[in-house]
């Protein structure tokens, strides 16, 4: 039954990078100028579906499963590093090995927020556009307490248990996540889909674990440089679509994305949640098809 549904909501045949013995899934649909979409945690490839079909007539989307999600491998931390750094590293390796390295629309939301705007920083000349879906690419507000949910799964062995034993993460962001239009039974199924196993929702946990708070975390200097790194595309065309009841990146990190970029064009959905795609997607997938024709020639 879940398969079936899969196939109608997500009819892509995907491909698969060797990135040291582990299998890198991405989509690769259409042609012309690429656009790159870099998803976040807990969701996968599956959360850009509906604007890869949107799109596909026109442009290249390639759209990669971050190791240990989606469709991709998902190895215990003896053969795989799960850092943002070599998170970014993977996105890097694909782009190359797509011969992807200039034009590029960037796509980005959750943790592919960072994951795409350190890519961006180490090749800017590559990046002709951003769109920005409720992510970060900076350490989190000043005004923002971390979330008590997020520093259980982060700190303790409880979280370690509700994530891995429990999916709660996964599970409770396809509830939460939307808000204007909560997600039936089956699209909830198809988020969690890859998550389904104690060793499959590793990545789901460690993401968590490698956000950085303070100074001697692990990726806190490479968020240091990649928040000093993007004012230099502060003149490039940019959309920013935003959920404003999203419980982690709410209207505090909106406001960063505003005072840092202030010539960005900006909507903002007082009724939807995280996952803006999905929560306002007759309303955001037309906006950023019409905005890429838009600046086509920007």
């Amino acid at each position: 039954m879940v398969s079936d549904v899969l196939k109608k909501e997500y009819p892509f045949s995907g491909k698969r990078l060797n990135l040291d013995g582990l299998n890198y899934h991405y989509l690769d649909e259409g042609s012309g100028a690429p656009v790159v979409m870099v998803h976040g945690n807990p969701s996968w490839s599956f959360y850009y579906r509906n604007l890869v079909l949107a799109l596909r007539d026109r442009y290249r989307c390639i759209v990669p499963d971050h190791i240990g999600c989606g469709f991709s491998d998902k190895p215990g931390d003896d053969r795989y590093e799960y850092t943002l750094s070599r998170r970014v590293d993977d996105l890097e390796k694909l782009l190359e090995q797509l011969g992807v390295t200039e034009n590029i629309t960037l796509v980005v939301h959750d943790w592919g927020g960072m994951i795409g705007m350190a890519y961006a920083v180490r090749h800017p000349e590559r990046i002709k556009r951003l769109v920005i879906l409720n992510t970060g690419a900076f350490h989190l507000p000043t005004t923002k307490p971390f979330p008590l949910g997020l520093r259980i799964c982060r700190d303790t062995v409880l979280g370690t248990l509700l994530v891995r034993g429990f999916n709660a993460f996964s599970a409770g962001a396809s509830y939460v996540g939307c808000k204007r239009n909560p997600m039936n039974a089956e699209l909830r199924a198809l988020y969690q889909l890859p998550y389904d196993t104690w060793q499959n929702r590793i990545a789901t946990l460690r993401f968590v674990q490698d956000i950085p708070l303070a100074p001697g975390d692990r990726a806190y200097d490479l968020v240091s440089a990649v928040s000093d790194g993007i004012g230099q595309f502060k003149n490039l065309p940019m959309l920013i679509c935003w959920g404003e009841l999203d419980f982690v990146f709410d209207m505090h990190f909106l406001a960063e994305w505003r005072q840092r970029f202030p010539h960005a064009e900006v909507h903002s959905y007082p009724d939807c949640g995280h996952y803006i795609l999905e929560d306002a997607k007759d309303a955001v997938i037309p906006l950023v098809s019409e905005f890429l024709g838009r600046t086509e020639q920007v």
